[in-house]
């Protein structure tokens, strides 16, 4: 059954409802050299807002605090009517290290410099960014307690962190009343699916809001880039910021050109685009809450829109998930042989609960 921007979805256990879509803010001003213009950004707010959108993610430091600055301008006089997501403990300030990382003081930090280039009293949601392995649990938890307290944040989450630390927090917040984490935010999709191993089944077992970054693996699933282009440099500008930043992070490999083939196929099978295919595939996943758009154009960001609509038949799932499978690692895969089964239960029949 297809979808719509406004067939809401409930963030975790929170009482928030968000579109099935987010519309990322990364993409807002060209800062990073290859993102909209302002009246391209403002295209691009519109139609996702006039389509019944309300999930918008930007992060303190995203095209150098531009991202930010247009999206309190273009989300002025309907604020409340929408969910604004981001994030904290990038580097603000070079050479300052207390600008950046989880610490109370870069946190309070961001959250007044958000504050402030978004023109609202408030954020609907904010993300610890990256975890940062040296600042406290306890410190995290209580400094953005605080904050919730005092209403500057209504609901808090952490993205880019492993799965072990994130169940620790969600414990010590709830021994100690403190806001629980409303949702985790992760890198999932036909490539990179990895975060099926802990990361999806903690959020499921914790009632965790799971949304996604980089759903088409930086334009990889889109099909705009083939073999060619593991050795050729490419054309314009823009496009080699992107390609540069997608090769230096081992996104352009012959194992993901591979999948991008059979996500092709079926594209061409259901008369859908790569990238509709791509963004259908995570939707299919019970475990996810809200894959986020990054369009740099109301073009792309219309073609994405129409992932909503794809409908796949068994067989293609089937196909997707076969070539873009990956190895469980221990000790998944040992618990999920047949040997450790017939180790544990032998040949008893056990209802199932879920």
């Amino acid at each position: 059954m297809s979808l719509t921007l406004d067939t809401y979805r409930q963030l975790g256990r929170s009482g928030l409802w968000i579109s099935p879509l987010a519309l990322g803010a990364a993409t807002f001003g060209n800062d990073w050299g290859w993102g909209a213009e302002k009246d391209e950004a403002r295209r691009l707010f519109d139609l996702y807002v006039e389509r019944g959108g309300n999930f918008i993610d930007t992060a303190v430091t995203y095209t150098n605090g531009t991202s930010e600055r247009m999206l309190g301008e273009f989300a002025h006089g309907r604020r409340d009517s929408l969910v604004l997501a981001t994030k904290y403990t990038t580097l603000r300030t070079p050479g300052d290290p207390n600008s950046g990382g989880a610490s109370r003081k870069s946190l309070n930090g961001a959250v007044e410099t958000s504050l402030r280039q978004l023109g609202t009293d408030y954020i609907d949601l904010l993300y610890l960014h990256v975890w940062d392995f040296t600042t406290p649990v306890e410190e995290i938890l209580r400094g953005l307690d605080d904050l919730v307290r005092q209403g500057k944040v209504l609901y808090v989450a952490i993205s880019n962190t492993p799965a072990w630390q994130i169940s620790r927090m969600h414990a010590i917040a709830d021994l100690r009343g403190w806001s629980p984490l409303a949702a985790v935010q992760l890198e999932y999709n036909l490539i990179e699916r990895t975060a099926e191993r802990d990361l999806l089944p903690m959020a499921r077992e914790l009632g965790l809001g799971t949304v996604l970054w980089s759903p088409l693996a930086g334009g990889v699933l889109t099909g705009k880039y083939s073999r060619q282009d593991l050795t050729t440099p490419d054309a314009t500008a823009a496009e080699s910021a992107r390609k540069g930043f997608n090769l230096a992070l081992g996104g352009i490999t012959e194992r993901n050109l591979a999948i991008v083939d059979v996500v092709k196929e079926i594209a061409s099978d259901l008369n859908r685009t790569p990238a509709q295919v791509g963004l259908a595939w995570t939707l299919q996943n019970p475990a996810v809450t809200s894959p986020v758009i990054g369009a740099r154009t109301s073009a792309q960001l219309q073609e994405n829109l129409g992932a909503l609509e794809v409908e796949f038949t068994p067989s293609q799932l089937t196909r997707l998930d076969q070539a873009s499978a990956i190895e469980l690692g221990f000790p998944h895969a040992m618990l999920a042989s047949d040997h450790i089964r017939a180790q544990t239960r032998g040949d008893i029949t056990f209802a199932t609960h879920r």
